[in-house]
């Protein structure tokens, strides 16, 4: 697992923007979110990746979300804003902006053909180990919100 190192930036380390998705969707009066497993990685992420040339944190949130996890019926419900910690090989401090973003899809098939994605669905309330803590910290701090926009006043 990950450990407090990876949130604190270290002198000289550039700096990286990324972007990445919450997405939910309703069945019945619960609310699943799309999590990814990458091959045989035992924990599960959002879908999240660094910017292209000329995208917009949104457009690159987007096209993660088609590539990791295969959904592209997205409909934007808002900006969940920014977590930071170094990326994976701790050579970038890596900003990411989330959103939210609700869809009404059960399966995709992702389509970056370099990584085995697995998208697989989890109880906003019921959520699964997963890799990096400040992914959980976002989807337990935004559960009201999320409850909200798509729920209601219930």
């Amino acid at each position: 697992m990950i450990d407090e190192t990876w949130y604190r930036r270290p002198p000289g380390v550039p700096l990286s923007r990324a972007a990445g998705g919450v997405v939910v969707r309703r069945e019945g009066e619960r609310l699943l979110v799309a999590l990814v497993r990458e091959a045989d990685w035992s924990d599960y992420i959002l879908p999240k990746g660094s910017l292209e040339a000329g995208e917009t944190p949104e457009q690159a949130a987007r096209r993660e979300i088609l590539e990791e996890a295969g959904l592209e019926d997205l409909r934007l419900l808002g900006d969940l804003g920014e977590r930071e910690r170094l990326n994976f090989k701790k050579k970038a401090w890596k900003v990411t902006r989330y959103y939210l973003f609700l869809t009404e899809q059960r399966e995709g098939r992702p389509t970056d053909t370099r990584h085995a994605y697995r998208c697989e669905w989890f109880p906003l309330d019921a959520l699964p180990p997963m890799f990096w803590p400040e992914q959980r910290a976002l989807l337990e701090e935004s559960r009201p919100l999320i409850r909200r926009l798509i729920l209601g006043n219930q």
